[in-house]
């Protein structure tokens, strides 16, 4: 004979609550037909698991209750691995009667004697594990899945389904799907209507997303659920593709009840850029203004994220114009909330790019001092320069070049403020540029002008000429005159061939 006990279990399960002392019962029988059995009852962890009684005596074939105790209160479950056990041993009792003290001795008293009867494994149970596992950082093992298997085994579908929210608000996509597979409710709802999939949106965890996503019982709120405004509030670009595949019906300009927000709105209020991208290639409208009249815009400058006010402002040439309910622009909430970077952007710019075409000097310093940007550019590439140049305004250009305007930047067609100037036939600005570095030898980068239209222009009058810039026209005088269909880019040459056309 290998065990004189039998347990009625295989494994003690220890339904585990927050600080409270939770026990669990099991019983042994006797399997001696005429003989008493003492038993001796021990765990792995005496420390934190023991019994009422360690120490009993069963009569023949008769059966007693056990009561495995947690010594005291904790905020957690001891979970260890490998698992604490039960420990049971016993022996013969033929007297039929011992103390404690002289089952302690007997037991304490290594030998034949004594039957290993059962080992039994204590697991600890309950919707209480199940949290621990959720908010725990414990890695994800063999062990961790059964200990989970086992806690879920003993909640009922309410427990499992009000488990799914904070699994879901922690991003645990492991558990999530442990829920799910064990029934939860994945369309059960917060008081305040949020959804499960809005949690995890919010949590960050792509993971948590697909999983809740592919469980394909989920059904969609359109009137509630605001999943890319979700998303486009955590700058989650990846959770926004995932949504949009899985729910090709979700609205790119739909908006909150409370503000009138799109997901393009809460992208622009936190700066968002990746983001903003993704929403305006979907077909999100930058022009859709909120209840108070705000753009996605006057979101962005109000908080003063530069990157985001460029690329909207690139999306829309217009919505910087854009006024609010209490009539402020974009450059209002800037200015009101002290962000200097936006001043050039959102107004500035424009000022001091009208002032440098109409040649108003005083304007065009009171923008500069006030922070606009010298060498900033318009839709078409064309700096203040570029434009005093092409005008023939010699007092705003040498403004600009005094406050450190740029002379070589290229517009969008490849041009110089030099090509400008020369193009508009303004000798004295051309001059004045190349006195400031401009290079002669630069080309343009897209189509040269049409040198057939400066022949038939009227001449021109060059008041200053320095000896290099005179050597070298005269020198091009000849190769121009033998091949008149020659194009020629730099700008020194194309001024050169305006003063040829005076001189022949």
């Amino acid at each position: 004979m290998d065990r004189l006990v039998n347990a009625d279990v295989k494994e003690v399960n220890l339904v585990f609550t927050d600080g409270k002392k939770s026990s669990t019962t099991f019983r042994l029988t006797n399997l001696m037909h005429t003989m008493s059995v003492a038993v001796s009852l021990t765990t792995t962890n005496p420390s934190t698991l023991s019994f009422t009684q360690s120490f009993s005596i069963i009569p023949p074939l008769g059966t007693a209750s056990f009561t495995l105790t947690l010594s005291k209160p904790l905020d957690h479950p001891p979970l260890s691995t490998p698992p604490d056990n039960v420990l049971v041993r016993s022996t013969m009792l033929p007297t039929g009667k011992a103390s404690q003290e002289e089952l302690r001795r007997l037991f304490s008293k290594p030998g034949p004697h004594i039957f290993k009867d059962v080992t039994i494994p204590i697991s600890f149970v309950g919707r209480h594990v199940i949290e621990f596992l959720i908010f725990s950082s414990i890695s994800k093992t063999l062990e961790t899945a059964f200990v989970l298997s086992k806690a879920i085994s003993w909640c009922d579908e309410s427990e499992l389904t009000s488990l799914l929210r904070p699994a879901a608000m922690k991003g645990n996509s492991y558990v999530v799907s442990a829920l799910l597979d064990a029934g939860a409710d994945v369309n059960k709802r917060g008081r305040d209507g949020e959804s499960v999939i809005s949690l995890a949106i919010e949590s960050g965890s792509i993971d948590t997303v697909r999983v809740l996503v592919e469980s394909c019982c989920f059904v969609v709120d359109h009137e509630h659920d605001r999943f890319l405004h979700d998303a486009a509030s955590a700058n989650r670009v990846d959770i926004m593709k995932v949504l949009c595949l899985s729910y090709l019906d979700l609205d790119v300009n739909s908006i909150d009840f409370e503000l009138g927000l799109t997901p393009l709105h809460v992208a622009g209020s936190h700066g968002n850029l990746d983001v903003l991208r993704f929403l305006i290639t979907l077909g999100c409208d930058p022009d859709t203004a909120d209840y108070n009249g705000w753009t996605a815009l006057h979101c962005a400058a109000n908080n003063g994220h530069v990157e985001a006010v460029d690329f909207l402002l690139s999306s829309c040439n217009y919505v910087k114009y854009a006024v609010n309910k209490e009539g402020r622009t974009a450059f209002n909430l800037a200015v009101e909330n002290g962000h200097t970077d936006l001043y050039d952007m959102l107004h500035l710019g424009d000022v001091l790019h009208r002032a440098a075409r109409k040649g108003d000097v005083d304007v065009m310093r009171k923008c500069l001092a006030e922070g606009a940007k010298v060498n900033g550019k318009d839709q078409n590439g064309w700096t203040a320069l570029h434009k005093a140049a092409f005008k023939g305004h010699v007092e705003g250009v040498r403004v600009l070049l005094n406050h450190g305007g740029l002379v070589d930047l290229i517009d969008g067609s490849g041009y110089t403020a030099l090509h400008r100037a020369v193009e508009a036939r303004h000798a004295q600005v051309a001059m004045m540029l190349i006195a400031h570095g401009a290079k002669a030898n630069m080309k343009s980068l897209e189509v040269p002008f049409d040198f057939d239209s400066f022949r038939k222009h009227n001449p021109l009058r060059v008041f200053v000429l320095d000896t290099p810039v005179a050597d070298e026209m005269l020198a091009l005088r000849e190769k121009w005159e033998d091949d008149a269909g020659l194009l020629l880019q730099s700008p020194v040459n194309l001024l050169a061939l305006i003063i040829l056309s005076h001189l022949g």
